[in-house]
């Protein structure tokens, strides 16, 4: 068996959990192949004697890869998203970092879930992605997002107009700070921070949230994931932030984008005793009453 491993990172608090992985993958006889600069890392850090295998990029993950392992937190998963691409290889989120929603994996669980990888006892979510489409060359060959896009007016600069329209039918024109397109997965992230519903991963939907909007009647709206939705922006500034996940490019007003569902989705992993509500539960606080 063969298996990925990416991360940004490990914090010196964190090398005896990095050392117990690389025992428990010694341990099933499985080949750890290392994202190269995550590898070069933590090789001095530790007592390495064996040869592993590295990569770099999408390229370098052939159908051999059973899994991808992503150390560290939501944000890691994030773009580990943008390494596997349309490859359909399997995503194992293990949380080294604070909230940990996508990667809910926690790390004192690690046994339990390379057990689960060597017996293939877990189960696999589909999560549908986000596609943005514009007039001009954004985001290389990653247009895509597990999350969100959105589009937000730069620093301190007035508010936007979003004109927003929905298979070329009007929407609405948004006056406010920015505007947030989510999928079921990222309903739970930056959209949920600014008001909007909380969005079962299996749904076929996105979520149109407005950040900040100066009308205060506006509110966010669940809408098929079966639309291209599309935009005009205007502003007093020319540049704006446009963004996928947590990578971002300046465009200008003249840009034209457009967003649909991706013609591919992206695999995770989770244990069986894992699930949405749970996660929900634990990570959210979800129905909490300290008065209990």
């Amino acid at each position: 068996m063969k298996i990925a491993i990416y991360s940004r990172g490990i914090e010196n608090n964190q090398q005896n959990d990095m050392q117990l992985l690389l025992e428990e993958l010694a341990a099933h006889k499985i080949e750890p192949v290392f994202y190269q600069d995550f590898f070069n890392q933590f090789y001095s850090a530790f007592d390495i004697t064996q040869k592993y295998s590295t990569f770099n990029a999408y390229e370098d993950l052939d159908e051999s890869i059973d899994s991808i392992i992503s150390l560290g937190g939501d944000g890691t998963l994030l773009d580990t998203v943008t390494l596997v691409r349309d490859k359909g290889t399997p995503v194992l989120g293990i949380n080294y970092g604070r909230l940990g929603f996508l990667a809910s994996i926690g790390k004192e669980e690690l046994r339990n879930a390379i057990s689960a990888l060597v017996n293939r006892t877990f189960v696999t979510d589909k999560r549908s992605l986000i596609h943005l489409d514009a007039n001009m060359s954004l985001f290389g060959e990653t247009p895509y997002a597990l999350n969100e896009f959105s589009i937000h007016k730069k620093d301190s600069s007035p508010m936007i107009k979003i004109h927003t329209y929905l298979n070329g039918e009007f929407l609405n024109s948004y006056w406010a700070d920015g505007l947030i397109v989510a999928t079921p997965t990222g309903s739970t992230g930056y959209s949920l921070s600014c008001q909007g519903p909380v969005i079962f991963p299996d749904n076929e939907c996105f979520v149109i949230t407005p950040v900040s909007p100066h009308n205060l009647n506006i509110r966010p709206i669940v809408v098929p994931d079966s639309n291209i939705i599309s935009f005009e922006i205007e502003g007093r500034t020319d540049g704006f932030l446009c963004t996928l996940d947590s990578r971002r490019e300046i465009v200008t007003k003249e840009i034209q984008l457009a967003v649909k569902k991706e013609s591919f989705g992206i695999n995770l992993i989770r244990l069986n005793e894992n699930n949405f509500l749970q996660t929900l539960r634990n990570k959210l606080s979800w129905g909490l009453d300290k008065r209990n």
